[in-house]
């Protein structure tokens, strides 16, 4: 069904269209023999004012991101405590369809490979207690930390959209970003090409 605007409306539109419509031409400036007005000179030079920045800086990711949170678990998560592994920082949200579909794939990597760690950036104004419950529905193996979308940490850019991946190279250098869905065999086809 196709609203109609009020008709109220479409005549004070029509009748401000007639009335720009009506105005007179410009004329043209009379010409004249006095010579043009002098600008005004300065004594000292003018300076504009600096422009105000409202926008925060684009950030990006480190080379070599730290991150020291808490867990949900109550576990102290240290990045560089996993130096000599794969990590894959997997930035998700509950109510992102697509990570909690990704979430069982990931924990089954994070279980099954010795040499590759996940770890769950919960990217969302979420309780602890809430998570717990949500965690209890959807368990995985690896530590979830629930990050404050307003403060993330300031090592990786802001998230574009979720779920986003980076993939944490043995010597912590960023090796890899994913955004959107990842399969463990994303993940196993990008260290393997990184080798």
């Amino acid at each position: 069904m196709i609203r109609t605007p009020p008709l109220p409306l479409v005549l004070a539109l029509a009748a401000s269209l007639a009335l720009s419509a009506c105005k007179p031409a410009q004329e043209p400036a009379a010409s004249s023999s006095a010579p043009p007005a002098q600008a005004p000179t300065a004594t000292a030079p003018a300076t504009a004012p600096e422009p105000i920045d409202e926008t925060p800086a684009e950030r990006t990711t480190a080379e070599v991101p730290t991150l020291k949170m808490k867990a949900v678990d109550g576990s102290d998560y240290d990045l560089a405590a996993h130096r000599g592994k794969w990590v894959v920082v997997n930035f998700w949200a509950t109510w992102c369809a697509p990570c909690r579909k990704e979430m069982p794939e990931l924990s089954a990597l994070h279980a099954m490979r010795n040499n590759i760690e996940v770890v769950g950036l919960a990217y969302e104004d979420i309780e602890g207690p809430d998570m717990q419950a949500f965690l209890v529905k959807h368990p995985v193996t690896y530590p979830i930390v629930v990050v404050d979308p307003f403060d993330p940490p300031a090592d990786f850019a802001i998230p574009r959209g979720l779920p986003l991946t980076h993939l944490i190279a043995p010597d912590g250098k960023v090796a890899h970003t994913f955004l959107g869905p990842v399969t463990a065999a994303d993940i196993e086809q990008q260290i393997a090409a990184a080798q």
